[in-house]
């Protein structure tokens, strides 16, 4: 990972007052983690949530049994659910980030969903910014990856926030 990435990230999320939240499923924490180094960071990082567990997911997000059921824990619409419950719970955040994925083998693999298969949902100015990524590697590798991942999506949108602002 670029290093200075997370430092980055929050001197953008200072320069335009923004807060962040964070609901991690297939990273654990890990993005949350990473960016706890960055100066100014409690002034950005309202809070994260790791859901792992669909119980989780379903509990503390609202994401609703049938979408789990229909299209499994890894999948877009599920972090779809899983953003707009983050926000539900943190309504002052400006920004709300969900990620869940396929970091390893699991039921949820299919030929068209492979291990390495991650989705992130950025909630930013009540808009829905859905991505899905691949990435190949052991299961560690594919949760930096996916981290790293979510930084440089952050940075895009910010970074277009600032240039239509000027």
């Amino acid at each position: 990972m670029k290093k200075d990435l997370p430092t980055q990230l929050v001197k953008l999320f200072i320069q335009q007052k923004l807060t962040l939240a964070l609901a991690e499923s297939c990273t654990c924490g890990l993005a949350a983690a990473q960016l706890a180094p960055a100066e100014g960071v409690s002034e950005v990082l309202l809070g994260s949530v790791v859901t792992y567990h669909a119980e989780a997911k379903q509990q503390l997000l609202g994401v609703k049994k049938a979408t789990l059921a229909t299209y499994s824990a890894e999948s877009q619409q599920t972090t779809n659910e899983m953003a707009l419950g983050l926000h539900r719970q943190l309504p002052t955040a400006d920004v709300c980030v969900a990620v869940t994925g396929l970091c390893g083998p699991g039921q949820s693999a299919t030929p068209d969903k492979p291990v390495g298969t991650v989705f992130v949902t950025v909630l930013f100015q009540d808009r829905a910014h859905e991505y899905r990524q691949q990435f190949s590697g052991a299961p560690d590798a594919i949760r930096q990856r996916a981290a790293e991942f979510i930084y440089e999506k952050l940075l895009e949108l910010l970074e277009r926030q600032q240039q239509a602002a000027a």
